[in-house]
């Protein structure tokens, strides 16, 4: 009796979700199971592990990018997990350093923070910035924010302290059983603490085997020229990326 093909497995090819997995009776089969614990083994390490800030900073030091590094109001990962709350505030001691930096004010700040996978910025964060920084090369830019315990919201007081038109933070996302190391990006015109997120735009999903940094550098200058010009951003700035790129591709053909 020839063997009955499996409809699921030509899918397999187009997604990293579990599908397909086979079956021993009523169980897993072992490869599988194991392969499941060991990511489920990685998406927690990736919550728990703690930012290398100062190998971050010595990274933009040899790109010659001025930096900061700051806290939030979590003291450890333990707080930080518990409060989601004082991952949304800088520390005393990091909003007195912005204030003492007496840094001019700038059209945007951007900042670096660990979210809930620190690995995610330490993997994709330079590189993501090598393509993107060329991008905005005619807008003035902050000392880059390095935040340890940070939070999305966090870019929020930051971009208002540096009295900047938009704020940007690159963050871990929440891992997933596919993807531990994932980086999300969060645009706010005109940060002021307290903003809700319908006031951000986000691009997520930035990793290898995920969204390239290049298309995301692009992506993200173009939201940014975008807002600046229509004065917003969030549910209100409308992302036709993708059809204006298309358009210009058109255009050139």
């Amino acid at each position: 009796m020839s063997e009955v093909s499996n409809p699921w497995e030509k899918l397999k090819d187009f997604t990293d979700a579990r599908i397909a997995l086979g079956r021993t009776g009523g169980s897993l089969k072992t490869q599988e199971l194991l392969a499941f614990r060991k990511d489920h083994a990685l998406a927690k390490d990736a919550v728990w592990a703690d930012l290398d800030v100062n190998s971050l900073r010595k990274q933009l030091e040899d790109l010659q990018i001025p930096s900061m590094l700051l806290s939030s109001q979590a003291e450890s990962r333990e707080i930080y997990i518990k409060r989601p709350d004082l991952g949304r505030k800088l520390s005393e001691t990091s909003s007195a350093e912005i204030q003492n930096s007496k840094v001019p004010a700038s059209d945007i700040s951007i900042i670096l923070a660990d979210g809930l996978s620190a690995n995610a910025i330490f993997l994709h964060a330079i590189p993501f910035l090598q393509e993107f920084l060329p991008k905005i090369k005619g807008l003035s830019t902050a000392p880059i924010s390095i935040v340890s315990q940070g939070r999305v919201a966090i870019s929020d007081e930051i971009g208002e302290s540096f009295s900047s038109n938009i704020s940007i933070i690159l963050i871990g996302e929440r891992p997933g059983l596919s993807s531990p190391y994932s980086m999300g990006i969060y645009l706010t015109y005109n940060p002021k603490a307290g903003n809700t997120d319908e006031k951000r735009n986000c691009i997520s999903n930035i990793r290898t085997g995920g969204l390239p940094y290049a298309y995301a550098a692009e992506k993200l200058a173009f939201l940014c020229s975008e807002a600046l010009r229509l004065k917003l951003s969030g549910v209100h700035l409308k992302d036709t990326f993708d059809h204006h790129s298309l358009k210009n591709e058109s255009g050139k053909n």
